[in-house]
This record gives structure tokens, sequence and C-alpha cells, in this order.
């Protein structure tokens, strides 16, 4: 008896961590969304036009994307080292 409590519980626990899991990775992450900076070091392009929004937008700043795009065009124009 003891022991199929302990199998129905573990069951259960295990069918809640799954529910939740599924739920989380419907949310999708700004780390998720954001491209990285060696994206953008292969695409200055982009990466200009992504800083030039941050700068017209004060709100975005702190962004990850934002954070990203203009470290790539510190690498660019900087050089890696």
């Amino acid at each position: 008896m003891q022991k199929n409590i302990i199998l129905v519980t573990a069951s259960a626990m295990i069918l809640v961590l799954s529910a939740f899991k599924v739920i989380s990775a419907e949310e999708p992450r700004e780390e998720d969304q954001a491209k990285s900076i060696a994206w953008y070091v292969a695409h200055v392009r982009e990466a200009r036009a992504m800083n030039q929004q941050c700068h017209d937008n004060p709100g975005m700043q702190s962004s990850l994307e934002c954070r990203n795009a203009l470290h790539a065009l510190e690498i660019s124009f900087k050089g890696g080292n």
C-alpha cells in the first residue's frame, strides 16, 4: 500500500512538472527572440538599423536586442580585441 502511494505521488508530480514545462515553453523569452552578437557582426546593416531604432526609442535601449546590436557594431569597428 505504501509503495502505491509513493508511485501515485511521484506520477502526479511528474505530470504537474510536465504541464508546467509545456506552459512555460509557450511563452518565448527575450533571450530566445533576440539575435546574437555574432549574427549582428555578420549582418552589419541590420545592426546599424537596430541601433538606430534603439537610439530613437529610449524604452528599447536596455533590451538584449539593442545591447547585442551595439556590441556587434563595437566589435566591427574597433576589432575583436
